[in-house]
């Protein structure tokens, strides 16, 4: 009987264990649908008073922190909007030390000039630019995190409004 035990043992541990591992794949979760919340004052300042920021529910309004998204597409600017992404996440690889794929992101010329396959970007028209899609397919940056969705709708903007270099 005692050496049974051990292998009795041994079966029921390795038999829970596979049980464990076959679990079914779990589908990620989709975020919920935002909803908005009208905020009503419950008394108006009187015309002396300062205007007091009115309590807001944190999920209905963007934190003040965050960059507020460009107003419309013909107003984005390559300096001063899209450059500062480039900086941050694209030119260590394309244009600092190394030139990638020979893609030069440190001026406007340099990715208007495209890479050794050719152009990768289609001014007015982000759905046909290599460059966008793979920014918005997460393949670019590689070795950095991924663009924020701001970011993203920045570059998409600016080349829909014909990626001029303004």
């Amino acid at each position: 009987m005692k050496r049974k035990l051990p292998l009795i043992l041994t079966i029921l541990i390795v038999t829970a264990l596979s049980a464990c591992g076959q679990q079914a794949a779990q589908t990620p979760l989709e975020p919920a649908a935002a909803t908005e919340t009208a905020i009503q004052p419950t008394q108006l300042p009187a015309a002396t008073e300062t205007a007091q920021p009115l309590p807001t529910d944190s999920a209905a309004v963007p934190p003040p922190t965050e960059a507020p998204v460009a107003a419309s597409a013909s107003e984005v600017s390559f300096a001063n909007d899209v450059m500062p992404i480039f900086e941050a996440s694209c030119i260590k690889c394309h244009g600092g030390e190394k030139t990638k794929e020979g893609l030069d992101l440190k001026t406007y010329d340099g990715l208007m000039a495209g890479s050794f396959n050719g152009s990768v970007l289609e001014a007015g028209n982000a759905n046909d630019s290599l460059f966008v899609q793979q920014i918005i397919e997460g393949e670019m940056p590689k070795r950095e995190d991924r663009l924020s969705d701001s970011d993203i709708q920045i570059i998409i903007d600016w080349v829909n409004a014909g990626a001029l270099n303004n």
